[in-house]
């Protein structure tokens, strides 16, 4: 069995063609949807890079595994604490170590660990390639390593293969040879010079004022990374960069699969695409980041191409990435770990039957402090600390109807938003009954300061929304008091 993993950061999968976007992004990964099962509701469990990716490697929620933040103790892991045995049994019981129950040899090309001083990711490889720039890299610096491992040991049998690229996220850093493929295509975007006129005048860190989180200098090494947007130019050439990004892996991708091609294992082998998180184009005022617990943040591409299993499948329950560790284990007949929180959905691939979930919890810390409920056509937003946005405590989306969350409608529906009120808070008592912690670490983050992105930054923040003209937001923010310590 050999299995390819491809971990495309912040890849928003309403800008890949397998899930209809207009622009051709990504070629080659829609031949793997075509060959293999789409999954149209896929979500990150907790957001963004560093929570989502702890979530899938230990196989729990956040506020089991305990790392939710970028910062502070939320940004590490849990001790296993007293009952830990002589090897800690959450890294021998996670994601990576489903394939070395299954007998392959795992390698994976990431430069995550570091960039996030999260050695726990890489437990279970055998191989780790850290090209060294920590996120920082392009894809052109990863793929000659993933091609020369493939010549190397690409026939050999049992091997998984973990190929993790950067491109799409910030700052959007697709190099300049490659050129503007979409520079004559129409700009897809919801965003008009209405809302975007709409967007001047509020407080937004990653907004469009200050797409740099707190300023809107540019760094001359991103070309394609605006520091604002301030016309519909703007749009143009910000939305470019992100889509850029996202062909730019693409290509690279193409170039694996080629080589898979050429080794005679491409039908033999199983293909995994999916990302950490989203990132929001303009939804609820950001730009270019994916700071939130909402829907363009937390929904993410999964596409599984399965040898023998009939391609051109889709499939539209409600699922968490952090399922696809019972998922595998599954499909390669070993044992799951006791201590996982996802549900297989094997059944979705090998039948073609529904495994979804009624709802799911979304959870975000490093940039604000939220939590979602996703059930159903609708989002119901609960915030504890707005990260300087002023978002209300409550918001409610109707995300079939209203995808890029324009219209908060909780006014009309507060039936709704009891529902999602309730189903936030049946999740937080079912997690904390069987946390090993008696403490939620959403409470950490906020005890210990707030989101590690908005520590220390309130009254700069205050101050430059003053000297742009956005005197009425930064009354508001003055005025907040976020209670923390």
């Amino acid at each position: 069995m050999r299995i390819l993993y491809i971990d495309i950061d912040t890849l928003r999968p309403d800008h890949m063609g397998a899930y209809g976007y207009p622009r051709n992004t990504t070629p080659n990964m829609d031949v793997i949807a075509r060959e293999g099962t789409r999954f149209d509701c896929m979500y990150t469990s907790d957001a963004p890079c560093l929570p989502s990716r702890a979530a899938l490697i230990s196989g729990m929620f956040g506020i089991h595994n305990g790392a939710v933040g970028h910062g502070g103790t939320a940004a590490d892991r849990r001790l296993t604490g007293r009952s830990r045995d002589f090897m800690d049994q959450t890294d021998m019981n996670n994601f990576n170590r489903i394939f070395r129950r299954a007998g392959m040899h795992t390698v994976s090309i990431s430069t995550f660990a570091e960039r996030h001083s999260s050695y726990w990711y890489n437990a279970g490889f055998h191989e780790i390639y850290n090209q060294g720039s920590c996120g920082g890299e392009s894809a052109e610096s990863l793929t000659p390593i993933a091609l020369d491992w493939l010549d190397r040991c690409g026939k050999k049998d049992n091997w998984y293969l973990h190929f993790h690229l950067w491109d799409p996220h910030t700052p959007y850093r697709a190099p300049e040879s490659f050129g503007n493929p979409f520079e004559n295509d129409p700009v897809p975007t919801f965003i008009t010079e209405e809302i975007l006129e709409s967007h001047q005048h509020i407080a937004s860190p990653h907004g469009a004022r200050e797409i740099g989180m707190y300023t809107d200098v540019e760094n001359p090494a991103w070309p394609r990374h605006p520091g604002s947007v301030r016309d519909m130019d703007g749009v143009r050439r910000f939305i470019d960069g992100y889509d850029c990004g996202i062909a730019w892996a693409d290509r690279a991708c193409g170039q694996i699969f080629d080589k898979l091609r050429e080794l005679g294992i491409y039908e033999d082998t199983a293909v995994i695409i999916t990302s950490d998180h989203g990132e929001n184009m303009g939804e609820l005022g950001l730009y270019a980041e994916h700071a939130t617990a909402d829907e363009p943040t937390c929904h993410i591409p999964m596409i599984i191409k399965w040898p023998g299993v009939e391609g051109g499948r889709v499939d539209k329950g409600l699922h968490y990435q952090l399922d696809l560790a019972p998922t595998l284990s599954e499909l390669l007949n070993v044992s799951a770990s006791p201590n996982w929180d996802g549900k297989s959905f094997a059944s979705c691939i090998t039948k073609n039957e529904g495994a979804g979930r009624e709802a799911l919890v979304l959870s975000q810390m490093a940039h604000v402090c939220q939590r979602s409920a996703r059930f159903g056509d609708w989002l119901y937003v609960r915030t504890i600390h707005d990260g300087f946005h002023l978002f209300d405590k409550e918001m409610l989306f109707n995300v079939k109807d209203d995808p890029h969350e324009l219209n908060d409608v909780k006014e009309q529906y507060p039936e709704i938003c009891a529902k999602g009120a309730k189903i936030l808070l049946d999740w937080h008592e079912e997690q904390m009954l069987v946390s090993d912690s008696p403490i939620d670490p959403m409470w950490t983050v906020m005890h210990e300061g707030g989101p590690y992105h908005t520590t220390g930054w309130k009254d700069a923040y205050v101050k430059r929304l003053y000297e742009t003209g956005r005197e009425e937001a930064a009354k508001k923010l003055a005025q907040k008091d976020y209670h923390t310590k």
